[in-house]
């Protein structure tokens, strides 16, 4: 497929590096010479200087033949117009990134109006998932899937858990539960493991289950159920006001802090309910007379990785029960888990996630589409949901006939507005929605598990 992507900023580049392993015809558009030569020197694509919003630019590129678009520079407005341009010349396929929340609103009248495909906004993606997170405080990963009905709860194994030391089939015949372990994260390699593994103390799991069996799950190994009721945001960004306005309509109380008055008034005039304090977040005097660390939940929400790294290590050695931050260097992700904040979001990784997810869907129009898609261990591992399409090849077959592909389980499935964790009895019928877990496998159909 020929994907053209504009903006060669975070999020372009990473969309690129994504795709540039999964055999697509790559052309990556920007109009910084500086952006191109690292593009073009590090990733294996065609690479263009220019405006993606200039006719001859497009036409050069060959937009005529591209079967996606993609314009996510800094620009709500350039990338419309991208889209709206790139569809005018030939472009099967739109998807913009739009982050204000004023266009947002209106997605709908913009996909129809414009002929958008498709609409990304990281920082409201990024709210979403820190909601669920928050939701679920001993867990450092929430992922949805099956629009809701399935989840993938990340979380560390502690002593305490009762679960370290004894195999999954041992552990499960003492205590039923409706959840499923489907991969562990132990030294840096992922395992999807079976009845007989053991896990140990420090492994990083991913189970998944509904939200009912997830809860009833941690109470079972006597995680904290306490509920997060006081939140303090670090940076008053984007985030900060989708993640307000979430988490308010569930009764938890909001402060942020923002260095910037305009921004300050300006949340103080969107979010009414919440407390706005104008100060530096990071200056010790402002944490100690306003308090901020006296919070059930930490957020650290700046533009500056460096910031949120610094305030997210000193909220966990103060003892705040949740700690969560935005982060967009790799190296920086990579100390914040070895200081023991697991909880990080990446917008950028998330939209690649996204648009990745719809590339797929688009290269597998007539068979089992995927849905979504989340990458674990830097992409070593995939979560990939896929709707059964009437001509997957293994329908009505259970699934201990079926000879899957090495490193790669079904892990969930969601039925008629139920989910259900499968065992060997189970058959997937056509419509379900089927969440594989698989390791070092690129699957872009369901019929891509069988060996």
């Amino acid at each position: 497929m020929k994907i053209m992507i504009i903006g060669c900023g975070k999020v372009g580049f990473t969309l690129a590096r994504q795709l540039s392993g999964e055999n697509h015809e790559l052309v990556l558009i920007d109009h910084r010479a500086e952006a191109m030569q690292v593009a073009d020197s590090t990733l294996d694509l065609m690479c263009v200087e220019g405006s993606g919003a200039s006719i001859q630019t497009l036409r050069e590129a060959g937009v005529k033949d591209t079967e996606l678009v993609v314009a996510v520079t800094g620009s709500d407005e350039l990338n419309i117009v991208c889209c709206l341009i790139a569809k005018k010349l030939g472009a099967r396929h739109t998807v913009a990134r739009i982050r204000s929340p004023e266009y947002y609103r209106e997605a709908g009248l913009l996909k129809r109006e414009v002929g958008l495909n498709m609409i990304i906004n990281p920082e409201y993606a990024a709210a979403q998932e820190i909601s669920r997170l928050l939701r679920v405080p001993s867990a450092f990963s929430v992922e949805s899937f099956a629009r809701g009905l399935v989840e993938m709860i990340g979380f560390p194994i502690k002593e305490s858990d009762g679960i370290a030391g004894m195999s999954l089939f041992e552990y499960n015949k003492k205590h039923p539960n409706g959840v499923l372990m489907c991969t562990v994260i132990r030294g840096g390699e992922a395992i999807v493991p079976n009845g007989r593994f053991v896990p140990q103390v420090g492994d990083k799991a991913y189970m998944v289950g509904s939200q009912k069996e997830i809860v009833k799950f941690f109470q079972t190994i006597g995680r904290d159920g306490n509920r997060i009721r006081q939140i303090t945001l670090l940076g008053g960004s984007k985030i900060a006001t989708y993640l307000t306005w979430a988490v308010e309509k569930v009764g938890m109380k909001v402060r942020i802090v923002e260095q910037n008055p305009e921004k300050c008034l300006a949340l103080a005039d969107k979010l009414p309910d919440s407390l706005i304090i104008h100060g530096d977040g990071t200056d010790s005097a402002v944490i100690d007379s306003e308090g901020l660390l006296d919070t059930d939940a930490f957020i650290a929400l700046t533009n500056r990785d460096e910031e949120n790294l610094l305030m997210a290590m000193t909220a966990q050695r103060h003892g705040v029960k949740k700690v969560i931050a935005k982060m967009s260097r790799p190296n920086y992700i990579d100390m914040m888990r070895e200081s023991g904040v697991d909880s990080i979001i990446s917008p950028k990784d998330i939209t690649a996630n996204q648009i990745s997810a719809y590339v797929r869907a688009m290269a597998n129009s007539q068979g089992s589409v995927v849905e979504n898609l989340y990458k674990l261990l830097g992409g070593k591992v995939e979560a990939v949901e896929f709707i059964a399409a009437a001509n997957t090849r293994f329908l009505d077959k259970p699934l201990k006939d079926l000879h899957l592909k090495k490193g790669l389980l079904v892990a969930a499935i969601a039925r008629e507005g139920k989910p259900v964790i499968p065992d060997g009895s189970t058959s997937i019928l056509a419509g379900d929605r089927v969440i594989v877990m698989a390791k070092s496998l690129f699957l872009q159909n369901l019929d891509d598990i069988l060996q």
